[in-house]
Parts: structure tokens; sequence; C-alpha cells
């Protein structure tokens, strides 16, 4: 069966280091609250808001062991007036025998705004 795992984590400073570097640490607490297996995940989409534009987050994945050969995007998030800035987020896809509601999404910094739900 194929899910869906999201995250999501702002950053400070519009750098390729930090932009790297907050993809990696939102990516790794994805992967273990998920026991995720690269060669279980069918794709990897990562958006950003436009304010962020020093990298292509999807550089921390390439940083993951056994994650090469995952398919990752990278996309531009609708710039929504009065919406979280300097957000990155992450949608993986994922074959698993998992239910919905046993799923861990992850978010980060500032973004625990966006689903405060899923953060208690």
């Amino acid at each position: 069966m194929l899910r869906g795992v999201r995250g999501a984590i702002t950053i400070e400073e519009n750098t390729e280091s930090v932009i790297v570097e907050a993809t990696k640490r939102m990516m790794d607490e994805l992967i273990s609250l998920n026991e995720l297996e690269a060669d279980k995940v069918a794709s990897v989409f990562i958006s950003v808001t436009e304010e962020i534009d020093a990298a292509f987050p999807a550089k921390a994945l390439r940083l993951l062991d056994g994650w090469t050969y995952v398919p990752v995007m990278c996309m531009r998030e609708i710039p929504v007036v009065g919406s979280l800035e300097n957000c990155i987020r992450v949608m993986v896809h994922v074959n698993t025998d998992k239910n919905q509601e046993d799923i861990h999404h992850v978010y980060l910094e500032k973004a625990m705004v966006l689903r405060p739900d899923l953060n208690a």
C-alpha cells in the first residue's frame, strides 16, 4: 500500500548550508519515526516558499545512506498571502503496511503551527 508521510520545517537563513541541514534534520526524523527504508520509497516531493532560493533541499537526501536512487523533485509552494514563510515541506510516498493513523508526520520549528493536531 502506498502512503504519504508529511513533514515541514522552517529556516532562519536562506543559505545552502542552512537549507540542506534543516532538510536533513526533518528527513532524519521522518525516517526514524516511520522506520522508512529507501528501497520502499516511491518518490519524494519537496516544496519551498518563494524566499528560499539558495539551494535545492533535495541535496540533503543525497547525504542519506541508501537514498541515491530515490526520485526527488523540488518545487515552489503557492505564495498564499499570510502563509508561513521560510518553510520547507516534504511529501514522502512510501510503500508500507502501516495504517494511516500509524504514520508519524513531522513538523519542526515554526512549521508546528501548520498541523498542531499532529504535534500533541
